[in-house]
């Protein structure tokens, strides 16, 4: 049997994501199979779907990863410990992706944003936490508080973007959230990554794990098309 060409250092850090509301079973079939034969790093979805994801995943070197508070950021802390908590203790996830208080941050409510992260870190009781700024959204000072926010909750991971606003991941971005967080947290790249070129560019800008669902065009080589 040939052995599958494809780009395994690429692979090994890519969450293979499908956050489309009208995905089916078969989508998430799909999604499953596609991350265990490629050896993505994870498998991102949603929190209703992350327990089903995690079965199709057992046995393999893949974990699930569920969303909360997505896509607007928009939950009370309460409510987003809770998904977090409820995705980990009791649907198989392994790290959650929480959505910032986008609205608060720009406010400049940094109390409320600083508790809203530390309520969801402490629901995952220790399990890796990416606080997802979606930098498209903030000025450069809001991006410098929302990382130092973030650092301060004990997050683990920055990551840029929901993919749901237009733009995405930068260069630029990646470069000014390095220079804050230092190496104290990884960066997790996401939205409009659609190139092993901009991939590759983010990744030597500082970007520890690139989230993505053109994740086989990607390493495959082939032309990604639109979507996260």
């Amino acid at each position: 049997m040939n052995e599958i060409s494809y780009d395994r250092e690429l692979a090994a850090i890519i969450d293979h994501t499908l956050l489309r509301p009208e995905a089916t079973r078969e989508d998430f079939d799909r999604l499953a199979e596609e991350a265990k034969k490629y050896h993505f790093r994870s498998v991102c979805v949603h929190s209703s779907n992350v327990e089903y994801v995690a079965g199709l995943l057992e046995g393999s070197d893949v974990i699930p990863i569920a969303v909360v508070g997505f896509p607007h950021g928009q939950l009370t802390a309460v409510a987003k410990a809770f998904e977090a908590h409820d995705a980990i203790a009791n649907r198989g996830a392994k790290e959650i992706d929480m959505v910032i208080n986008i609205s608060a941050l720009k406010s400049k409510h940094y109390r409320m944003v600083l508790d809203d992260i530390q309520q969801v870190v402490r629901a995952c009781e220790g399990n890796p936490v990416k606080v997802i700024l979606e930098t498209a959204s903030l000025d450069e000072t809001e991006k410098i508080c929302g990382c130092c926010l973030a650092k301060a909750a004990g997050a683990r991971f920055i990551k840029t973007s929901t993919g749901m606003v237009e733009g995405g991941a930068t260069v630029a971005d990646i470069r000014l959230i390095r220079e804050v967080v230092g190496d104290e947290l990884l960066i997790k790249a996401s939205g409009g990554i659609k190139t092993v070129g901009f991939a590759r560019e983010l990744i030597a800008a500082g970007a520890n794990r690139i989230g993505t669902s053109q994740s086989v065009k990607l390493v495959t080589g082939q032309t990604a098309g639109e979507g996260y």
